[in-house]
């Protein structure tokens, strides 16, 4: 604990977002380049070195918070790197993409504002890298055994690289034409630009990790082959599966899923296309969703120059403050929150029909009406209770030519064959069942984040590949050096 009054001397201070009208007119991360490192020494101060440190109980995969924010306040970059790295393969994603239950969770948080940990966390993967701190590291040794890992989402992509440094050769399989699953073509350049995810892919390759791309299992290559040339098999194909809305209109032109939109943007950024075929451009577009990817739609349509954007989001408008009698601490409470995303809604007056920025709240969707030519034209909704019954005389009409659907997930993509070819196993809400092991009902094959979770977070996923990697390196082995930060049946603090 470098300065014991930290916490009470320092005010907090987050790393500081570009002015919207510079940020908007590009895909560049949202935060202004080189602000972060000239303030983190002092933020991480503000660690209060608790005796009993609940941000490690709220992180899933244990982070050594309170180590690394007092060796950041002494700029020692190497040993704080050091810590990090030693319970996060990619600390540089959870950095831009968490929403950081661990800072909900500090004792600081308590009474004052909790210490920017997502923040540092951040800093001191980016100054790993400018230090040349992250060296490949290869197996000493071979272990003659096979994995194959289907999918290269943050948990395929955390059990490869845990198995390959265990000594075991690892082929990572993804049906899409780059690497990184819902990271690449889901997650917008603006939350986190893709050299972040294109740097750890080099390091993975360098330590011996094989990647074969384009490669669906179950259409392109046999589940059942897969099974009988490797030794095991990790499904962490995420969960793809995206939840629908049932409503009149449904069928109508110009309605999309979110992950029918995100990707064709990233697939512009990437230079792949020139334009996006679904684009917001000049058009009245509607978000159904309240969610992280809604807001990602919301970010996306902004930078497409619509004529409207607004987001729908079924529950009420939260507080500004924690709810201490539902939600005490240190869960991660439901408050009122202004992404970038909001955030450039709110300022740029997207939204004429929202009050605040360009959500409506407790809103409901009751139909879609279209033109003479099968094309969306409005939504119709209609303002909800708490237990989501419509409110008579609250019905509305929204101008809507592109409506998206961001309703998230129900388990895994089951198109492929992946799961009917080797006969798993299913949970009654549709994710891939496993024992206290990560093992699937078929003998070598294990199940890992989304696919068998259902939709979580990004710092859930890596902590599955990480506890996935040690179940399958003890089935391999007989033990297992290899951390398990959790175990499949784990959720986060709730009341």
């Amino acid at each position: 604990m470098a300065d014991p009054k930290g916490f009470m001397t320092t005010p907090r201070q987050e790393w500081p977002r570009r002015p919207v009208e510079e940020r908007v007119r590009d895909w560049n991360e949202v935060y202004v380049p080189g602000a972060l490192l000239p303030i983190v020494n002092r933020q991480a101060d503000r660690c209060m070195d608790c005796g009993v440190p609940f941000c490690h109980e709220a992180c899933p995969l244990g982070n050594l918070i309170p180590e690394w924010n007092d060796l950041v306040s002494r700029d020692d970059w190497r040993q704080a790197a050091d810590r990090l790295h030693a319970t996060n393969n990619f600390p540089e994603f959870t950095g831009r993409l968490c929403p950081a239950p661990c800072e909900a969770g500090c004792v600081l948080a308590i009474n004052q504002p909790a210490v920017t940990i997502k923040n540092v966390e951040a800093a001191i993967a980016d100054r790993a890298w400018e230090l040349g701190l992250t060296p490949p590291r290869p197996p000493e040794r071979l272990s003659g055994r096979t994995v194959a890992v289907v999918g290269s989402g943050p948990t395929g992509l955390a059990a490869a690289q845990q198995l390959t440094r265990a000594g075991h050769t690892v082929a990572v399989y993804e049906r899409d034409d780059r690497l990184g699953g819902l990271m690449r073509y889901g997650i917008p350049e603006f939350k986190m630009e893709k050299h972040h995810l294109e740097r750890r892919i080099e390091q993975m390759r360098a330590e011996g990790t094989k990647f074969r791309t384009s490669t669906a299992v179950g259409r392109d290559v046999g589940a059942a082959e897969l099974r009988t040339r490797y030794d095991a098999v990790v499904i962490a194909t995420g969960a793809t599966a995206w939840r629908e809305l049932p409503v009149p209109g449904r069928e109508l032109d110009g309605i999309h899923q979110a992950m029918e939109y995100l990707p064709l943007a990233n697939r512009v950024c990437e230079g792949d296309i020139e334009s996006s075929p679904v684009s917001a451009a000049g058009k009245h577009v509607v978000i159904v969703g309240g969610g992280d990817t809604g807001a990602d739609c919301l970010g996306t349509a902004v930078r497409q120059r619509p004529a409207s954007v607004t987001q729908l989001d079924i529950y009420a408008q939260p507080g500004a403050e924690r709810d201490e009698d539902a939600e005490p601490w240190p869960t991660y409470p439901k408050i009122y929150r202004l992404s970038a995303a909001h955030e450039e809604a709110r300022d740029l007056r997207t939204a004429p029909a929202a009050s605040a920025d360009a959500r409506l709240f407790a809103a409901s969707t009751l139909r879609f009406t279209g033109d003479g030519g099968g094309h969306v034209r409005s939504l119709h909704l209609v303002e909800v209770d708490a237990a989501r019954r419509p409110l008579p005389g609250t019905g509305r009409t929204l101008p809507a030519d592109l409506v998206l659907l961001a309703l998230g997930f129900s388990g895994p993509d089951r198109g492929d064959g992946l799961i009917d070819q080797l006969g798993l196993q299913m949970e009654p809400r549709g994710t891939i069942r496993r024992d206290a092991g990560f093992a699937t009902s078929v003998p070598g094959v294990f199940a890992a984040g989304d696919a068998a979770r259902g939709q979580s977070l990004i710092v859930w996923a890596i902590a599955e590949g990480r506890a996935v990697a040690a179940a399958v390196d003890r089935h391999l082995t007989g033990n297992s050096q290899l951390p398990a930060p959790i175990g499949p049946f784990d959720r986060p603090m709730v009341v």
